[in-house]
């Protein structure tokens, strides 16, 4: 493990990295001097396929590429006492955004908003909030409270949304078909969220827990967001990726098939370009 005492400053300047990203409006990143956006699913502590994608996207030969990573704790790893190793992709994370902080982009899940509000989040009868304490608890001992107390303001400075020029909306998942109608997203956009908006019924809690039902429920939520194409993770697939509406790309990158998208910015895009552009890293 790390060196806490040079980890957390890795972190801390993560977390000022995230706060001050170019082209940020609140918890939304407008991304515009880019070429093309991979964008990755769920990856539930695979600290593998993080490094598959690393070597995918190439970011350092690419100076107009961004990455997009999404939800990456809570998994199945896990130290030999039972606590969860997840949270060294939140330390992955942090040295990349420290290395090209304007263009690696962590996106929040379900999961880590669990975890931030201490809302119980469970499978079958675990506590994953407990068990992902337990393995920082694990990795750094004495120094475990300041360091998950980093964790945590890392999670809170990340963004919620990113949008490409040409319309594409990359977020976690998207409301309900129910939560459409209330969900506000100018709430997205500020620096600063109410409890309200944590909890359920809120418009960021709704963001990063409901799941897509129809046709229509994907295109009322990108009527609302003035969007064309919609990406998102939170669903898992046993195939590594799904296309069930004309409009939406799901990603799921947490086992093997591990799927991702290189999303062009620089042109208008067809359902089809997005297609030719989801790769596996298995």
């Amino acid at each position: 493990m790390p060196d806490p005492q040079r980890l957390l400053p890795l972190l801390y300047r993560a977390v000022d990295a995230f706060r001050t990203t170019a082209g940020r409006r609140g918890h939304v990143i407008y991304l515009t001097d880019a070429h093309d956006v991979l964008v990755a699913g769920d990856l539930h502590g695979n600290v593998d396929n993080f490094a598959r994608l690393l070597k995918v996207a190439d970011l350092s030969n690419h100076p107009k590429r961004h990455i997009v990573l999404q939800e990456v704790i809570h998994g199945k790893f896990r130290y030999p006492g039972g606590g969860d190793k997840s949270h060294q992709l939140l330390d992955l994370i942090a040295a990349l955004k420290c290395q090209f902080p304007a263009r690696v982009h962590f996106l929040p899940g379900n999961h880590e908003l669990s975890q931030l509000t201490n809302r119980l989040i469970g499978k079958g009868d675990e506590d994953l909030n407990g068990i992902f304490k337990q393995g920082v608890d694990t990795a750094y001992g004495e120094h475990s409270p300041a360091v998950y107390d980093a964790y945590m303001q890392l999670i809170a400075a990340a963004p919620l949304v990113v949008r490409t020029p040409n319309r594409v909306f990359i977020s976690h998942t998207l409301p309900r078909a129910q939560q459409v109608v209330t969900f506000d997203p100018a709430v997205l956009e500020q620096d600063e969220f109410r409890d309200e908006d944590l909890i359920p019924g809120g418009s960021v809690h709704a963001l990063v827990w409901g799941r897509s039902t129809s046709e229509e429920h994907v295109a009322a939520f990108l009527q609302l967001v003035d969007a064309d194409w919609l990406i998102t993770g939170h669903v898992p697939q046993e195939s590594g990726c799904a296309v069930p509406y004309s409009r939406q790309v799901i990603l799921d990158a947490q086992a093997s098939p591990a799927c991702y998208c290189l999303v062009p910015c620089d042109r208008a895009l067809t359902l089809e370009d997005l297609k030719s552009m989801i790769g596996d890293l298995n």
